[in-house]
């Protein structure tokens, strides 16, 4: 045998035991054997796989239903259909995976953790990988990535899903300065809300929150937003904007907080009661009324998205007195819109009324 012939023969041994390479590595398959259909056909007219996601952020509301759209398709089309298996992850703040949702192979599915139940693939158009989730909740704002995979390639997308909101400072009956980040933590979810983050913060500031306190945000950073330098928050010299602490020891420091409540689909109102109430009067009166007494992220909620408006002081869940004001009028206190709080009077006076809230 000549020179070039034993060239040849070695060259093509070697290459024989390889998988075929086109940007992308796969491993050897039934289907590498037979290169005139299928996935091997497919690999030599290099056919991509193409996921595509919404650009815009998504909003939607609390107790809503709501689908992050997810295509994918392929570039040509492939010869023969391809098995895919379609993942759904919810990512955390800094990007690394962190909670599973859902896999999906063919028409079976199982969903994970508290989406279990909640959540389903919507593939009945071609090759839709969007997913439903039923009864939003406020924690299941964030990023998603729909993930695409089918063998020889793997490609995802981005899906951000915003609730509409408002974010409200709050703090402890103890008073200013007294919530360590768990305990602030606590608090918002005990006021029907969650901690705010600082894009939520951000943009409450844009839209003219200002408040002098800081509070913790669900980065246990400690931040607070000033539309309007003055020397008690901060001094005259900086500009306005979400001035930040930085972030802080999650036991050992204590701020106020910052909470998000999600837009209502139930109804708040104020009472009409021919009495003023107790707090524990109050709780009974929204209970006759076929009601309960109204949490304070509920109360701001109805503000910013119901339009409501009472000049009435009225008790709320935690025991603090609260009034929202959509069109500030010099007889109700106060030159600008807002929910005005009076703090935590005595639970057993009888000066004010009730804020309801009905589901729906």
């Amino acid at each position: 045998m000549g020179l070039l012939p034993l060239v040849l023969l070695l060259t093509l041994l070697c290459i024989s035991g390889l998988p075929f390479y086109n940007g992308f590595y796969y491993s050897s398959s039934p289907h590498d054997q037979n290169p005139g259909n299928g996935y091997g056909e497919d690999l030599f007219r290099r056919v991509k796989l193409v996921v595509e996601t919404p650009e815009e952020i998504l909003l939607s509301h609390k107790g809503a239903n709501v689908t992050l759209p997810c295509w994918y398709y392929y570039t040509p089309a492939p010869v023969s259909p391809r098995p895919v298996r379609i993942k759904w992850w919810k990512l955390s703040e800094n990007g690394t995976l962190d909670q599973g949702v859902l896999v999906a192979i063919g028409h079976r599915h199982r969903s994970f953790g508290d989406f279990r139940g909640r959540v389903r693939l919507q593939r009945d158009e071609g090759h839709k990988a969007s997913l439903e989730i039923q009864d939003l909740r406020l924690e299941d704002c964030g990023r998603y990535r729909c993930e695409v995979i089918d063998g020889l390639e793997d490609e995802s997308g981005l899906v951000e899903l915003g609730l509409r909101g408002v974010v409200f400072p709050y703090q402890s009956r103890q008073g200013r300065y007294q919530l360590t980040f768990y305990a602030a933590q606590q608090a918002c979810e005990e006021q029907d809300a969650v901690m705010a983050s600082f894009e939520q913060l951000f943009q409450a500031w844009e839209e003219g929150l200002d408040w002098c306190n800081a509070g913790w945000l669900q980065d246990a950073s400690v931040q607070y937003p000033i539309t309007r330098a003055r020397r008690p928050c901060g001094g005259l010299d900086l500009a306005p904007g979400v001035r930040s602490y930085g972030p802080r020891h999650r036991h050992l420091h204590r701020y106020d907080v910052f909470c998000f409540a999600a837009a209502l689909k139930g109804q708040v109102y104020y009472l009409q009661h021919p009495e003023k109430l107790t707090l524990a009067e109050a709780k009974e009166a929204c209970q006759e009324d076929g009601a309960q007494i109204a949490k304070v992220g509920q109360l701001f909620a109805a503000w910013k998205f119901r339009g409501l408006d009472h000049c009435g002081a009225g008790w709320v869940a935690d025991g603090s007195v609260r009034y929202p004001l959509v069109h500030p009028r010099p007889n109700c206190g106060s030159l600008e819109p807002g929910v005005r709080s009076l703090g935590f009077p005595d639970p057993q006076s009888r000066k004010y009324g009730v804020y309801c809230y009905r589901p729906r």
